[in-house]
């Protein structure tokens, strides 16, 4: 189990306010990390730092992941906090659902903005500090959504296939140093699809998910854990891994 000890890690989560972020954190802090939350909305991210402070060593602070200047200010408040950061979780998103024509210009910049740009800007920030002190691990949130996109949400699936990409591109140009991983994530009721997720559209994914029913947002913690942990510091990087019920094994 002592490969699973994150005890002196310091976990910095994008998106850390939401219901994935939160359940990611309270898994880290229990395994004895100390966590800094980033999100836009501060009553929320309240709220989270409350909730999970039982749990142990998290802080909150205030990040908009589409403005470089918030990620490089939220990123400088993690240094005064833990003078290092051993592993960056990219949760920030968003999600829509549009027919593909009725996709305007505004729509397609928020969601990229956010789940792309979002992504490539606080890696590279972060990646840079990571390299000045000799390590780290990146966790990035995909979706099933990013192979094969779903019907509907047209901007989402491509920002999700842009995140694998990213994923594997940087796991190779940041080696041996950084590991660059990414966690797909089948249907949880999150932030980002309650909107979409309709009693059709449940029943239409849960008939294509062999485990017959939509994930908890607890068991995406094994897997995150582990991403963090010395458990996968050997030799795993560039994975896109699914947490997705069988999601992604089905066919007809």
């Amino acid at each position: 189990m002592s490969m699973f000890d994150l005890t002196g890690k310091t976990v910095l989560i994008t998106g850390g306010s939401g219901v994935l972020g939160q359940a990611m954190g309270q898994a880290l802090l229990t395994c004895g990390a100390r966590v800094l939350l980033g999100g836009r909305d501060p009553e929320r991210m309240e709220t989270a730092v409350a909730t999970l402070a039982r749990f142990g060593d998290v802080r909150g602070a205030a990040l908009d992941v589409t403005s470089r200047a918030s990620v490089c200010a939220w990123v400088d408040g993690a240094l005064s906090f833990a003078s290092k950061v051993d592993v960056l979780i990219n949760a920030a998103g968003v999600n829509q659902k549009k027919p593909f024509f009725e996709v305007d210009d505004d729509d397609w910049e928020r969601v990229m903005g956010v789940n792309a740009r979002g992504t490539f800007v606080t890696s590279q920030i972060v990646a840079r500090v990571m390299l000045e002190q000799g390590g780290g691990s990146i966790i990035n949130l995909s979706s099933v959504s990013s192979d094969p996109p779903l019907s509907g949400v047209f901007a989402y699936s491509a920002s999700k296939a842009t995140v694998n990409s990213m994923t594997q591109y940087l796991a190779r140009e940041l080696a041996p140093t950084i590991r660059v991983n990414a966690l797909i994530p089948g249907f949880f009721p999150a932030e980002q699809n309650r909107a979409i997720l309709t009693p059709a559209r449940i029943s239409a994914i849960t008939d294509h998910t062999p485990l017959r029913r939509l994930g908890e947002p607890h068991e995406l913690s094994g897997a995150v854990v582990w991403l963090a942990s010395e458990a996968a510091s050997g030799f795993v990087t560039g994975a896109l891994i699914r947490v997705d019920g069988g999601f992604g094994a089905m066919t007809i």
